[in-house]
């Protein structure tokens, strides 16, 4: 019905039909959230081109003016109605940047009027004990319509009288609200909408006073007591109000559609936006930890592929979970989805060569796809925007991810302390079967060996809850005293014969890897 609305206002004004939109949505809406919005533009008549951020759209409205020939770090803070957006981006020549994102969807001028409203139910309960306004919805919509309105006056003024006559039968309202009290009621959500900008710098790597400007957006950014938080936060830099927070993002909007629908405008021909994903994107590896292939803040649209191996002998199916979250262990972040790739030839613990590709594309939707390389076996699945994660889990998961950050390190070292056990013992029985060292050996070393690792399996065996000090006292004491010296006299290393650093080394972000050395499936 808005964007209905919308389109009827601007077909009125230009005098001819309107069929193409670019609609704005705040940063930190998740992927359901876009599809909905983009399904509400289609069954309103719309083809809906882009969907923007609304921190990004505003960032456009702020820099296209600018003619600063020095590239500059503006950060966008965006306190609207019922959402909250903190966006970090680089302005450069045209070119926007997102360097990082975050915000609750959550939060917005709309609690500061529940907060308000709350105060002056008390007010009305203390003065009529037998009233229960919070039970007439006609009483409530009064009070919101009049607390909306005291706040805003509030920007500009001291105190404001709040008169609503007939309450409900028999109840009129008048009391004083001073800026004061507003502030105090309000105090702990102005506090948190430092939390995000926090974030975003910790997440782009940037010290405060590296940011150029902080610009405000959304007409909540109007509240002095918000103002003078960043003011502070930033050690003294005044924020931009510059632009107007309520048509900012609109403004940058029109700028994009007219980029998409081949405007040739001087100052927007050389306007290049560039978008980030606001979650970590990975697959589960050996163990259960969580292989990140796409990292949170990552620019979309973006590919990353990234080699893995199998983790048992004769392997011929590998099964691919995908997941999505910022905590080391798999099984603590989200499932996407699952996909088995299978039919490749038998092959070695390790031998196999698997390239496992990840594509986020401008839309949100995210393709993963495997293949072995020696057989050119391949699978593919695609996760669709409606199967992805709520604002609110998102925001959960971040919290979890700082909160469990020491337990997620002791379960990653867990995990590759069994991971070393698992590949010594691998590599010992390796050793064993090769024909020429046999050949060499005394049957009752061969027995000893074999007895040790066997003995070794059964107690991997009982469970993976081991401490990782008695894996590492397991191993050393098969390094060093049992299968190490025994191996030594005939000159061989079940090192050597693991062929390289075993699992849980593969390359950096511009994935050159090593090809003996890559995570397991």
């Amino acid at each position: 019905m808005v964007l209905g609305k919308m389109r009827d206002t601007a077909q009125a004004y230009l005098g001819k039909p309107v069929e193409n939109m670019v609609v704005t949505v705040p940063a930190y809406f998740n992927d359901a959230q876009r599809q909905a919005t983009k399904d509400a533009g289609a069954i309103a008549g719309l083809n809906v081109l882009r969907i923007l951020n609304e921190p990004t759209a505003a960032a456009i409205a702020f820099g296209l003016d600018r003619t600063a020939s020095a590239s500059e770090t503006v950060l966008v803070f965006d306190l609207g109605g019922g959402t909250f957006d903190v966006s970090l981006l680089s302005i450069d020549s045209g070119v926007f940047e997102v360097l990082a994102t975050a915000g609750d969807t959550h939060l917005g001028g709309e609690d500061l009027d529940n907060r308000l409203i709350k105060h002056l139910i008390g007010l009305v309960k203390r003065k009529h004990p037998k009233t229960d306004v919070a039970k007439s919805p006609a009483a409530v919509q009064k009070l919101r319509r009049e607390a909306e309105r005291a706040k805003r006056a509030l920007s500009t003024q001291a105190e404001v009288r709040v008169e609503i006559e007939g309450l409900v039968p028999g109840v009129d309202v008048s009391e004083m609200v001073t800026r004061a009290k507003f502030e105090e009621l309000c105090a702990d959500l102005f506090r948190q909408t430092l939390l995000p900008v926090e974030r975003v710098l910790e997440d782009a790597g940037v010290e405060k006073g590296e940011v150029s400007e902080v610009v405000l957006v959304g007409g909540s950014t109007r509240i002095p007591k918000i103002r003078a938080l960043l003011k502070r936060f930033f050690n003294g830099k005044e924020p931009n109000a510059s632009i107007n927070p309520d048509e900012a993002v609109a403004y940058g909007a029109a700028v994009q559609a007219g980029v998409l629908s081949g405007e040739r405008d001087k100052k927007i021909q050389d306007l290049l936006l560039l978008d980030v994903s606001p979650l970590t994107l990975g697959i589960e590896t050996t163990g259960g930890v969580m292989a990140a292939i796409i990292p949170r803040n990552t620019v979309i649209p973006t590919s990353k592929t990234k080699r893995y191996t199998t983790a048992d002998d004769n392997q011929v199916a590998v099964n691919n979970k995908v997941f999505e979250g910022e905590r080391s262990l798999s099984k603590d972040n989200r499932l996407l989805g699952t996909f088995e790739l299978s039919g490749f030839p038998a092959m070695p613990r390790g031998e196999a060569q698997i390239d496992v590709t990840f594509d986020l594309d401008a839309n949100g939707i995210l393709s993963v796809s495997a293949t072995e390389v020696t057989s050119a076996t391949a699978a593919k699945i695609t996760i669709e925007n409606a199967d992805r994660l709520s604002a609110e889990d998102v925001e959960r998961m971040v919290n979890e991810a700082a909160l469990f950050k020491e337990a997620d390190e002791q379960s990653l070292k867990r995990v590759e302390a069994r991971t070393a056990v698992e590949q010594y013992v691998h590599a010992c029985r390796k050793l064993l079967k090769n024909v020429e060292l046999r050949g060499r050996m005394l049957e009752e070393d061969v027995m000893t060996v074999a007895d040790a690792l066997d003995v070794i399996d059964a107690w991997l065996d009982e469970g993976d809850q081991h401490s990782i000090g008695s894996y590492e006292q397991r191993l050393a004491e098969l390094r060093d005293e049992t299968v190490g010296p025994i191996f030594e006299r005939y000159e061989v290393s079940p090192e050597s014969a693991r062929g390289g650093s075993g699992g849980g080394a593969f390359g950096d972000d511009d994935d050159i890897y090593d090809a003996q050395a890559h995570d397991e499936l």
